[in-house]
């Protein structure tokens, strides 16, 4: 198998996901938007998330982009039911949302992504040159400082402990720690706080939503290759995947529980 093969699209059909996510969405207030960004679209469920809550006119449009043609006419397909014209497609990086949207946008909604990008500075410098003035841009991430509730440490100590012990004992294998991704290497709220203030954004809105994961959504993102290869950097995802679902399940069976929390950071911004 290979890297796209491990993609979101799996994890990202838990209903728990959609949940948080169209809490975010409700939070941005897009009803009344007429250009609106879904960042790093992917297989569209957050685009149908916007479609639901627009009032459309003949001059609103959802713009989603991501920077993989396969990814788009996934979204394409699946949207085909709600979309009725609607939604522009654009294949681009997200680093390059000004140029590749042009005229200027009302919101810019990115789920659960901001952790992945090596330099958050010219993202943000990009996201802020296409907001309109008193634009929105609404985000959320799991993978921060503090994404880790309290009442989970334990399963997550016990979890990487016995994925380790798997991969060491039946393939003699370690990860390599220099290798570590954008993903591990996270931001407190007030760090993304300043990012925000650095490009003319004001917070609007801040909120930490904890979610109940159930054992399928923890399976569900040891498939996923940016969260493989952030917890074992340097192992082959096929392996890595395994250990780290063995280890899921068996903790979750020591633990004797159905659902571990997590926390999801929320922000709404305004440009000023």
């Amino acid at each position: 198998m290979t890297t796209s093969d491990y993609n979101f699209s799996t994890f990202s059909k838990n209903s728990f996901y959609a949940e948080l996510n169209s809490r975010l969405i409700d939070m941005a207030d897009v009803a009344s938007d007429l250009r609106i960004v879904d960042l790093a679209c992917g297989a569209g469920g957050v685009t149908r998330l916007i479609l639901e809550r627009i009032n459309r006119t003949t001059n609103t449009v959802v713009i989603a982009l991501d920077h993989s043609q396969i990814a788009l006419k996934t979204a394409m397909d699946e949207l085909k039911d709600i979309s009725n014209g609607a939604v522009k497609y654009v294949q681009s990086g997200v680093e390059n949302i000004s140029e590749s949207i042009k005229d200027s946008v009302d919101t810019v909604v990115f789920c659960n992504a901001i952790h992945y990008l090596p330099d958050k500075d010219i993202v943000l410098s990009e996201i802020s040159k296409s907001l309109s003035k008193n634009g929105k841009f609404a985000f959320n991430t799991s993978f921060y400082e503090g994404g880790q509730h309290e009442d989970s440490l334990s399963f997550y100590s016990k979890w990487m402990f016995k994925a380790f012990r798997i991969l060491r004992k039946e393939y003699g294998l370690k990860p390599e720690k220099s290798l570590k991704v954008e993903s591990r290497k996270q931001l407190t709220p007030q760090d993304y706080s300043d990012l925000l203030i650095r490009h003319g954004l004001k917070i609007e809105i801040q909120k930490i939503d904890t979610v109940q994961v159930p054992m399928e959504g923890w399976l569900d993102i040891c498939a996923f290759s940016d969260f493989i290869e952030g917890t074992m950097p340097g192992i082959p995802l096929d392996t890595a995947s395994e250990v780290l679902q063995e280890g899921v399940r068996q903790t979750y069976k020591e633990l004797n529980v159905t659902h571990v929390p997590r926390n999801w950071l929320d922000i709404v911004a305004r440009k000023i």
